[in-house]
């Protein structure tokens, strides 16, 4: 049995059981008039609880329009950028809006060349940063979105290398632009010190802010055509108030019969939909509005629709994004299948994740859980004035070479080898639960780690009866994304965390603590709390980063 709902210019295809499973959900979404409902604003479709966020977190369904005045506020520091040849952009951010510019500009420049470059910084590593800063800071503007700790040190570590590079006084107060939220902090930083200021719209946060400024500002400034985004959206908005015929509600249904169901992993594949990053901002948004309450969806992005992983399994509902595999193959009777432009696609998965929190009984716009690691980090960078922070490390269970393995005492059960520990790691995830990767390095330095996903899944398939979903996150970019579900969401999953010795690292001018100080906090301050949920953690520590990932790529393969 095959459904197809199509409008607004996204097609979503809804194939096998899932499609009676949904219907149910679909008719009783309808008879409450949840449709109407959302599009209207009502802050209580959450329950009583939830309703006073709520009221204050709905802005985004009207942003395919509110958003079209930055076009005005972004013209003079545009102008500014091109008349003095700034074609380098380096977002300062974290979570969904750092996620959301990243697939605009990954998915407006796929095939052509781009018109400026965006680089995206969400990131305390020492090595990751200094990449960045050893590029043209001459050519550069810093775009700082919101008030995270890696966005303020950050921001004061750009501070210092403009000045010495000789970009002092107004020159450095024009390399910022500052998206904040009116009366914060930030905002009366950006004020002193004369940067360019766009205000974050005040009834949006930044996992339902897709469209909206903390995304769009860095996005515009690095030559996206936004728009064109805002267009995509707008054919879509008609169609959300519809009871049928209704894409966003559809995909919303079949989400919310998944989680209620046996399938409570919701694995995504590209299959040439042209929207390079767009899968892991869908891992941000459904991770951290339905990971919660201990329900929830755990989203887990693979490499492709042959990826190990995507094969079929009872506890998974299977998504692609692109184009239909009617042919014979991996992948063929996938449940659930998106098509459509990025602008509409943002808005279609933000209504679909507020629609399946309600039949959840869950609170979309909440995140009870992200702060406890938030705190955890700020507690171990807690410390006398003008002292470096310390974290009490324990003896590794296990060194082979490069690679150090931390675990409980005993939980190696006497593995002797690299490839025996991480064996017994895989064998220890309990059934219906998932393996989450963890890797506190370099996204760009150290991309092999992203390798280790697929590998784990493929090992994973081989060491057990039945093999068990495999999640890989940059730390701490998944603090702020599925984070929330790790830690909130069932509490079936096996953590581990890989982090790396720091060559040369960067201080953090007005701060007692380094980059390398920071990111090892956020490691250990993260650790700390899921341990203290009683869930099965280990750490890989590299000695050294290339070398280390090279051996645990053999250990593997």
């Amino acid at each position: 049995m095959t459904s197809v709902v199509t409008a607004g210019g996204i097609s979503v295809t809804i194939r096998g059981a899932v499609v009676d499973e949904s219907e149910t959900v679909l008719d009783r979404l309808v008879s409450d008039g949840v449709p109407g409902s959302l599009t209207s604003g009502n802050a209580k479709l959450w329950g009583p609880d939830a309703a006073p966020l709520a009221a204050r977190r709905l802005g985004w369904l009207g942003l395919p329009e509110t958003s079209r005045s930055l076009a005005g506020l972004l013209a003079e520091p545009a102008g500014e950028a091109r008349a003095a040849g700034l074609d380098r952009i380096v977002l300062v951010a974290a979570g969904g809006p750092a996620v959301a510019a990243e697939a605009m500009f990954m998915s407006a420049f796929r095939s052509a060349a781009e018109p400026a470059e965006l680089i995206v910084l969400d990131t305390a590593d020492p090595h990751e940063v200094s990449g960045v800063l050893a590029g043209d800071l001459h050519r550069t503007v810093v775009v700082v979105v919101g008030e995270s700790i890696e966005a303020e040190s950050l921001r004061r570590v750009f501070g210092r290398a403009f000045s010495e590079a000789g970009l002092g006084g107004a020159e450095l107060a024009h390399r910022f632009v500052v998206v904040a939220d009116e009366g914060s902090a930030l905002e009366r930083a950006a004020r002193d010190v004369g940067h360019h200021l766009v205000h974050a719209e005040p009834d949006v946060d930044g996992r339902f802010g897709a469209l909206g400024a903390r995304a769009l500002v860095p996005a515009a400034l690095a030559g996206v055509d936004v728009d064109v985004l805002l267009d995509e959206a707008s054919r879509l908005t008609p169609t959300l108030r519809q009871p049928y015929d209704n894409p966003a509600l559809a995909l919303g249904a079949a989400l919310a019969s998944s989680a209620l169901g046996a399938r409570d992993k919701l694995v995504i594949a590209d299959h040439g939909s042209g929207l390079d990053g767009f899968a892991g901002w869908a891992e941000q948004l459904i991770g951290g509005a339905l990971g919660k309450d201990g329900k929830g969806l755990l989203p887990v992005v693979v490499e492709g629709a042959d990826a190990p992983g995507f094969e079929l399994a009872s506890d998974l509902r299977r998504v692609i994004l692109g184009r239909r595999l009617d042919e014979p193959g991996p992948g063929r009777e996938a449940g659930v299948n998106v098509a459509g432009p990025l602008g509409a696609q943002f808005l279609l998965w933000e209504y679909a994740a507020a629609v399946a929190a309600r039949v959840l009984g869950v609170d979309p716009f909440d995140e009870p859980d992200v702060a406890e690691s938030v705190d955890a980090t700020a507690a171990l960078l807690r410390s006398e004035e003008g002292t470096a922070p310390t974290v009490v490390r324990r003896p590794p269970e296990l060194v082979s070479e490069a690679v150090e393995v931390h675990a409980p005492e005993g939980a190696l059960r006497g593995a002797q080898t690299l490839t025996e520990a991480l064996e017994v790691i895989l064998e220890d995830v309990p059934d219906g639960g998932y393996l989450a990767v963890l890797a506190y390095l370099d996204r760009r330095g150290d991309a092999a780690a992203a390798g280790l996903r697929p590998l784990l899944a493929a090992r994973c398939a081989k060491v057990r009866r039945n093999p068990a979903p495999v999640t890989f996150g940059w730390g701490p970019r998944y603090l702020h994304t599925a984070g929330q579900y790790h830690k909130g969401g069932p509490q079936n999953g096996t953590f581990l965390q890989v982090t790396g010795t720091v060559a040369e690292d960067v201080p953090v001018p007005g701060r007692p603590y380094t980059l390398g100080e920071l990111q090892l906090a956020q490691a250990f301050g993260d650790l700390r709390v899921v341990r203290s949920l009683g869930r099965p953690v280990f750490r890989l520590h590299l000695r050294d980063r290339a070398d280390g990932l090279a051996q645990l790529t053999e250990a593997l393969a």
